[in-house]
């Protein structure tokens, strides 16, 4: 749902790791020992290929997904880790059973199967008939235009931005909430991947049931009815869904490396997927690379500066459903106040820089740790981003005023096209690639955890605000219910 680091190093400038003073050329000493490491040694290929094959999907609620969370504690377990912990919380489950869609010009009954497939959090039972109204990108601009003609209709949608380039997208949940604020019956949303892939994933921005059917066809189907529209128009919809809902538990899996000092430094991805395939890429390489972190530093006996935790969250598909309560429960116990950083692995691939998420105050850290990185990795090109983002799991962390980085490099469009889809397996994961982003991110998280001073605190309450402003996500937020301010 679905989406990097710099770090230049200065004369003079120190960093604290086991207990010594750290110049530029020790930087790239501790960098060229995890290099090493994980280059001869990552299980993160091998134990990703091995659950995708004896586990399948990950989906939160499912068998599945609980074989998965017992497999992530005992390879935590394996790694010598000690203090690993399971994290459970409950979660209304939506799972997928039948769906069809059928469309027929308004004059006719000559109905046409459209091959697709619910969008989660769908109602449990719907059965319904509806002229559809296209309505473009599905921006709020989209849907003010058509006001007049959304109202009781099936509207159209694409779930990529088609046509424009100077548009911020919506994601496909707050696609969904326009449709209901503007009075719509039912959604169809049409993938942006070129051919017949459908694509899941949640059309709700809370994680409870919506009050109306989401469904996706493929770009194929997208192409044929908006040409059926033109040339038959109108036509009507029926959708027809049967889905499964019901209280669960799940756990998020914890491991704990103790640092000399009470603060912490979070490193996370989620370990749930959907189950039209095996989320091998969403999100198995950022998971199964968190994992091989946490492995590298147990290798290397690393004893930081301050407490790391390794989060393997469940739930995020579902609406960040395991890394909300991670963030709750810091709230409660008073723990957020400690948390110096957090770094999010969601689909991380052959890292080429670093994000800093909006804080321009860690500019300059993240490209002297870059550099040093440069150093040791040639073919890292120590790029730089700052922008925020929404919509996995830093994001809870983020309204709480911790500081997030993330690693920003590729994956090809072959495997981008099978984002949340039914070819989304362990065929797409690029074994040095996926293990570029364990080294890449090692190293990064190192500098993090044993910098002496890092250069950004948690904001206040009023400076969160004020940060997500000015970073253009208050719509989003809005949208979304996740807005806690007055508008």
């Amino acid at each position: 749902m679905k989406k990097v680091v710099q770090i230049f190093l200065f004369s003079g400038f120190i960093v604290l790791f086991a207990g010594f003073r750290v110049s530029d050329k020790n930087w790239e000493k501790q960098f060229s020992k995890i290099d090493n490491e994980v280059r001869k040694n990552s299980k993160a290929y091998a134990t990703l290929g091995e659950a995708t094959k004896s586990i399948g999907h990950r989906l939160t609620g499912s068998v599945n997904g609980e074989h998965a969370e017992d497999y992530a504690f005992k390879l935590l377990k394996s790694y010598g880790f000690k203090d690993v912990v399971f994290q459970p919380f409950e979660v209304e489950a939506w799972m997928r059973d039948t769906v069809t869609l059928a469309v027929a010009p308004g004059s006719s009954d000559n109905f046409r199967e459209v091959p697709v497939v619910s969008l989660a959090h769908s109602p449990v039972e719907s059965d319904l008939q509806g002229e559809i109204v296209d309505v473009g990108n599905g921006l709020e601009e989209d849907f003010e235009a058509a006001k007049d003609m959304v109202k009781g209709k099936v509207v159209l949608a694409n779930i990529n931005l088609v046509g424009v380039t100077d548009k911020k997208n919506l994601h496909r949940s707050e696609k969904t909430a326009l449709a209901i604020k503007y009075g719509a019956t039912g959604v169809i949303m049409v993938n942006g991947a070129p051919g017949k892939i459908l694509l899941t994933g949640t059309a709700s921005v809370t994680g409870a049931i919506i009050s109306i059917p989401a469904v996706c066809i493929s770009n194929e189907s997208g192409s044929e009815l908006r040409k059926w529209l033109k040339e038959e128009g109108p036509l009507e919809a029926h959708i027809n869904m049967h889905n499964i809902s019901k209280p669960i538990k799940a756990r998020n899996v914890i491991a704990t490396l103790k640092g000399k000092s009470n603060e912490k430094v979070i490193i996370g991805g989620h370990l749930d997927s959907w189950d039209l395939a095996t989320g091998a890429i969403d999100n198995g390489i950022g998971s199964f690379a968190v994992l091989d972190i946490a492995r590298t530093f147990k290798a290397l006996k690393v004893k930081p500066e301050r407490t790391i935790q390794f989060v393997l969250f469940m739930g995020e598909e579902q609406g960040l459903l395991g890394s909300k309560h991670f963030v709750n429960e810091l709230k409660k116990s008073g723990e957020i106040d400690k948390v110096s950083y957090m770094m999010n692995l969601d689909m991380t691939n052959d890292p080429k820089g670093v994000n800093a998420f909006g804080r321009t105050e860690m500019n300059e850290f993240f490209t002297t740790v870059g550099n040093a990185i440069h150093q040791v990795d040639q073919s890292y090109k120590n790029e730089a981003a700052n922008r925020a983002g929404l919509h996995s799991d830093h994001q809870p962390f983020m309204l709480e005023g911790v500081p997030i980085a993330g690693l920003s490099g590729h994956l090809d469009p072959e495997v981008l096209q099978c984002y949340h889809a039914d070819c989304d397996d362990f065929s797409l994961v690029n074994k040095e690639q996926f293990e570029n982003t364990v080294r890449i991110a090692s190293m990064y998280l190192y500098a993090l955890s044993n910098t002496d001073k890092l250069a950004v605190k948690k904001l206040s309450d009023q400076k969160t605000r004020d940060f997500l402003i000015s970073q253009g996500l208050k719509e989003e937020l809005v949208i979304g219910q996740e807005w806690r301010w007055e508008q």
